[in-house]
């Protein structure tokens, strides 16, 4: 891939708002296109027009131009199954909110993003939940591990990550974990926060059994507040935990029942800040109008991090490397790599120092690059990890 395509001019606000910083976290806290920050503007504009009336266009307009936006990164056969919320937690909840049985049970993995494994611990203290874990390592044999455990049954939700947050690992087939599941009844999640906009997503065959969840705060460049779940037909009809958002077209007339919208609007919550909304179109939008779809972002990534394990090899002895590698090199991986290191936080926090932005949960630090990182990113990146020998990190 020589000759990349420079794509900075369309991050110049948050490029430029602190010239010296090098960002390496695309995987996290992604720099937002230049294009949201006339949708930011826009919904501000809206609102002051149309006031009260702002949710006629945001329900028939905005919402509906998002979840266009994403049915056709997923492959979904209709935008009617998706759903929005601020953040994944609340749309967790709501799917919780239909298992009646108590104590719930959840086959899981001890990989899962925070606020999912937290709020099943916590539910566990409380007595209303048993969960199984599968072990994410070894890797080669993850899939075939929880394929097994998912088999077994005695499930009232089976939920895992595409894309694991804590290593990258990427489970390639998520079809074939699902279909593990022999148990109409059970529910089954996949997180794919990590795998959205980062990576080639098809879920034209898992549509009609997984609920899938994910949002616009990493890869798909639009901030926080813009998380979404496509919700399979007949699963979960009446979640318990539900807003007036979910039954809005019944609003006028007089409550008999608690009603439920069609499709995913079922699982909608209450009052919410549409900006986000904007904000995740005007992304997209600039991702169909410069042809970047997700396995462009995904050639794109890998060559990077091609260049930048290969300057790491040369620089020798490095601090980080093929060495470790978590996963291996060979394993299938999404868009950020994890280095296993000892000193994995003072290595982030030296970066810090250097005005190098990186993170690292445990003892791995991540670094994410994404499409506006050029070759010269990697350059000025490898000069920065160079100043971080084993005798400066402390």
């Amino acid at each position: 891939m020589s000759g990349l395509p420079s794509y900075k001019a369309h991050f110049s606000r948050f490029l430029n708002a602190r010239p010296g910083r090098l960002h390496a976290a695309a995987h996290s806290h992604h720099p937002w296109p230049d294009a949201s920050f006339e949708a930011q503007q826009r919904a501000w504009l809206d609102a002051a027009e149309l006031m009260d009336r702002k949710w006629d266009k945001v329900l028939g307009e905005v919402l509906p131009r998002a979840q266009a936006h994403v049915a056709r990164r997923l492959a979904l056969p209709s935008p009617d199954s998706l759903c929005f919320a601020p953040n994944t937690h609340e749309l967790v909840m709501r799917l919780l909110s239909c298992i009646e049985r108590r104590p719930l049970r959840v086959l899981t993995t001890d990989a899962e993003f925070h606020s999912f494994a937290r709020q099943l611990l916590r539910l566990e203290e409380a007595g209303q939940a048993r969960a199984e874990r599968v072990a994410a390592e070894p890797f080669d044999t993850f899939a075939e591990r929880f394929g097994n455990a998912a088999a077994r049954g005695g499930h009232d939700l089976v939920y895992f990550s595409q894309c694991f947050f804590n290593s990258g690992f990427l489970v390639q087939d998520p079809g074939a974990l699902a279909g593990a599941v022999r148990d109409e009844a059970t529910l089954v999640a996949i997180d794919g926060y990590h795998a959205f906009m980062a990576l080639p997503v098809d879920l034209s065959a898992l549509t009609a059994r997984v609920f899938y969840l994910a949002g616009g705060y990493k890869y798909a460049m639009a901030g926080e507040g813009a998380c979404f779940m496509h919700c399979p037909p007949g699963y979960a009809p009446r979640p318990l935990d539900t807003g007036w958002f979910a039954g809005f077209a019944g609003l006028p007339g007089p409550a008999q029942a608690v009603d439920y919208a069609p499709g995913g609007m079922r699982f909608m919550g209450a009052t919410f800040d549409p900006t986000a909304l904007y904000r995740l179109n005007a992304s997209l939008d600039l991702c169909d109008t410069l042809a970047l779809d997700p396995a462009t972002i995904h050639a794109r990534v890998m060559h990077l991090q091609q260049l930048l394990l290969a300057g790491l090899e040369r620089q020798g002895p490095p601090v980080l490397g093929r060495h470790n590698l978590v996963p291996a090199e060979r394993a299938p991986r999404g868009n950020f790599l994890s280095f296993r290191h000892p000193e994995a936080a003072a290595l982030c926090a030296r970066l810090q120092v250097l005005d190098v932005v990186t993170d690292c949960r445990d003892d791995r630090l991540r670094i994410g690059l994404g499409v506006y990182h050029d070759p010269a990113d990697i350059d000025d990146l490898l000069r920065r990890l160079g100043l971080c020998s084993p005798g400066h990190v402390s």
